[in-house]
């Protein structure tokens, strides 16, 4: 192959396909859609999910267990990855520690768990702790910020509905 094989035949404002102009333009007559059929005819449209009247994948495919709309998307931190992360002293806030890359990708609540030794003071503000990670916090002397749910039930299924309706389009 050769470099200028690469953008041959790419043009950049290519003419529109005039179609239904006789036999001699290659688009005549039956214009592209072929003979009979429900693609020939005008008005054509179907489902995104037909399949040439086979039965669909998303039929085909066995359904197994329980999707919770209700749930609640928890991301857990571990006490050592927070004493590795930050200074003495700091404050351990939902936007430090997406900073940090230690709260990655989306979630409706933090969790701070126990593994790993805690030796700074560390003043830290998620939803939820663990037992075992409280205490270590409060032993090496630092604070702890329980915040608010982030969404409630209802938020969360409205924003699960948008997200649907937008997959859709």
């Amino acid at each position: 192959m050769n470099l200028n094989d690469v953008h041959r035949g790419i043009t950049k404002h290519r003419k529109r396909k005039r179609i239904g102009r006789g036999p001699g333009s290659g688009t005549g007559k039956t214009s592209g859609r072929g003979h009979k059929g429900h693609k020939s005819r005008s008005g054509y449209s179907r489902k995104p999910n037909f399949q040439g009247g086979a039965m669909p994948m998303f039929r085909r495919v066995p359904k197994r267990g329980f999707n919770n709309k209700w749930s609640v998307d928890v991301f857990a931190v571990n006490v050592g990855k927070l004493n590795e992360a930050f200074d003495d002293g700091a404050e351990v806030t939902l936007q430090e520690l997406a900073a940090k890359d230690l709260a990655k990708g989306s979630f409706d609540e933090v969790k701070i768990l126990g593994d790993g030794e805690l030796t700074k003071k560390l003043t830290v503000s998620a939803h939820r702790f663990s037992k075992s990670a409280e205490e270590k916090i409060t032993a090496a002397g630092g604070t702890i910020n329980k915040l608010a749910p982030k969404r409630e039930p209802a938020e969360r299924v409205a924003a699960l509905k948008q997200e649907r309706e937008a997959a859709k389009k």
